[in-house]
């Protein structure tokens, strides 16, 4: 592995793991047994300064999560260094995946969402309400970032977002990106929440949507109602999962 030209006296002497799973663009490393590293290039649409913010506010709230340690624009790229989380995500450690069933994702993550739907959303800055989020993706799109699976669906997608955006809110303060690789477990135990660049207050189907979605991945789409159940939603609004599912395809 090329040596990281990292900020000046950052994990010195540690040995850097690079992290692969998900789909963020940022180079993302474990240093050593207790830190992380993220690195994102500087850029009008990076998202590493929001998610530095966005840290040090949740982390405020004694909701578990990340703490910063440091941070650094270096060689044209901006720097977080974090501390790790206990336990493993529910997606990607090898050995310990065994244990992650759909029993053990549903409990995590209904536990995990109902803990951060639960704080005031008046208290959180970052507004990510529907009108907010369209602009970003349509900023984005037009930039050429669509990020869906077949681009050549990009133009028919897009209509559908702006055709679809909810009338109506029911705000909470949302993970913005809640799919199996963010949460954190320790014996099947929620311990945290990592990933938290586009937490902010919006519908609490930003969050429903992409849970459900990495359920039926991981699980089948008969995992969904025991999830939504444990959430506490008995009658989901189909049309917020599917045009929260589709405004995902923009970031």
């Amino acid at each position: 592995m090329r040596p990281l030209d990292l900020p000046p006296g950052w994990a010195s002497g540690l040995e850097l793991t690079p992290q692969t799973i998900g789909e963020s663009g940022a180079w993302v490393y474990r240093a050593g047994t207790g830190h992380f590293i993220k690195s994102e290039p500087i850029s009008p649409l990076a998202e590493l300064p929001g998610e530095i913010e966005r840290l040090r506010w949740l982390h405020a709230t004694g909701l578990p999560c990340p703490a910063v340690l440091d941070t650094a624009d270096h060689g044209g790229r901006h720097w977080l260094l974090m501390t790790a989380m206990p336990g493993h995500d529910l997606a990607s450690t090898p050995g310990v995946t065994s244990e992650v069933t759909a029993e053990t994702a549903i409990r995590v993550v209904a536990e995990a969402l109902r803990q951060l739907h639960g704080l005031d959303p008046a208290s959180c800055p970052f507004d990510h309400r529907a009108g907010i989020r369209v602009a970003a993706a349509s900023a984005r799109y037009h930039a050429g970032l669509y990020d869906g699976d077949y681009p050549e669906q990009g133009p028919a997608d897009y209509a559908r977002l702006m055709a679809g955006v909810p009338t109506a809110e029911d705000l909470v303060v949302t993970h913005g990106d809640a799919c199996f690789p963010n949460f954190m477990a320790e014996h099947g135990r929620f311990t945290g929440v990592i990933d938290c660049g586009r937490l902010g207050v919006a519908d609490r189907y930003q969050d429903l949507a992409l849970a459900c979605r990495s359920l039926d991945w991981n699980y089948g789409a008969a995992s969904i109602p025991a999830f939504l159940a444990a959430y506490g939603v008995t009658e989901p609004d189909r049309a917020k999962l599917e045009w929260y599912t589709l405004l995902d395809e923009f970031f």
